[in-house]
C-alpha cells in the first residue's frame, strides 16, 4: 500500500480513489498502480457495497503518467509483470461502473485509463496528452483500439502519433469526455455521477455496460500486441536515451 493513493468510501456507494503525490505532479509508481488495481478489484468483490469508482487527482492535477524513474529502473526486465500493466488489464475487465474526475495534466495513462471510464468530467484547465513515440515507446491500456474507434482514425493517428496536448473543450467534442464542469465542483460532481450509478439496478446495469463497450476479447488482444511491442520498445536505445533527457532536465 501507498500514502500516495487515497481510497475512501464515500456515501451512495462510491469508491473514491484519489492520486496523493502532488509534489511529483501525481507521476504513478508500482506501488500506486498496485493500490489502484487493488481498490478495483476490491470494489468489484463488494458486490452489495460499492457500485461506482472515482478516480480524481489532487491539487489541480490528474497524473503526468508514469514517473519515468521508476520506468528506467525496470527497463532491464519484462513489462509483462508490471504494476502498470496489471492495472491497466484489470481496467477492462473491472465489471463496477468508473467516473473519472480529470483537471490540470492527464498525460499518457492519465488519458489513456479515461477510455475505460464509463463517465468522464474534466475541469476547464484539464490537458491531455499521450507523447508515447516522443518516449520512443508504443501506445498502451488498448489505446491503439479503443481511440480510433472513439474519434476516428485519422485523428486518433494525430493524437498518438503526434502526441500533442488538448484541452476540456476539445476532449468534449471529441467524444472523450462527457462535459467540462467548474474545478471547484468538479470532485462534487463525479461522486453525485457515481451515486446515480450505484444506485440503479446492478445486474441490468452490468448487462448494459458489457453490451455498450463490446468485444472484450479485442480490447485484450490489443492490450497483448501493444505490451509486446512496449516491452521491446522501453529497453531501446531510443527510449533509454529519452528517459535519460526527460530525467537530466528534472535534476537541473
Amino acid at each position: 500500500m501507498t500514502d500516495h493513493v487515497r481510497i475512501t468510501d464515500e456515501p451512495g456507494g462510491v469508491r473514491l480513489v484519489r492520486l496523493a503525490r502532488p509534489e511529483k505532479k501525481n507521476a504513478l509508481t508500482g506501488a500506486m498502480y498496485d493500490a489502484m488495481r487493488e481498490a478495483l478489484e476490491g470494489a468489484d468483490r463488494d458486490a452489495s457495497g460499492v457500485g461506482a469508482v472515482v478516480f480524481a487527482g489532487t491539487e489541480g492535477v490528474f497524473t503526468a503518467g508514469n514517473d519515468i524513474a521508476d520506468f528506467v529502473s525496470r527497463a532491464e526486465r519484462s513489462f509483462g509483470d508490471a504494476p502498470s500493466l496489471r492495472f491497466i488489464r484489470q481496467l477492462a475487465v473491472t465489471r463496477t461502473p468508473m467516473v473519472a474526475a480529470v483537471d490540470g495534466l492527464a498525460v499518457g495513462v492519465g488519458t489513456t485509463l479515461t477510455l475505460h471510464c464509463d463517465l468522464v468530467y474534466v475541469a476547464p484547465a484539464a490537458t491531455f496528452r499521450m507523447p508515447f513515440v516522443d518516449l520512443g515507446l508504443v501506445p498502451e491500456a488498448a489505446s491503439s483500439y479503443l481511440l480510433p474507434r472513439r474519434v476516428g482514425l485519422p485523428k486518433a493517428t494525430e493524437l498518438l502519433l503526434l502526441g500533442e496536448a488538448f484541452g476540456a473543450d476539445e476532449a468534449v467534442r471529441l467524444g472523450l469526455a462527457n462535459a467540462v464542469v467548474p474545478a471547484d465542483g468538479l470532485l462534487e460532481h463525479a461522486l453525485a455521477q457515481g451515486a446515480k450509478l450505484a444506485a440503479k439496478p446492478r445486474q441490468a446495469l452490468a448487462a448494459a455496460r458489457r453490451l455498450i463497450r463490446g468485444d472484450h476479447a479485442a480490447v485484450s488482444a490489443a492490450m497483448d500486441a501493444e505490451a509486446a511491442a512496449f516491452d521491446a520498445a522501453l529497453r531501446s536505445p531510443e527510449a533509454q536515451a529519452a528517459f535519460q533527457r526527460f530525467l537530466s532536465r528534472g535534476a537541473r
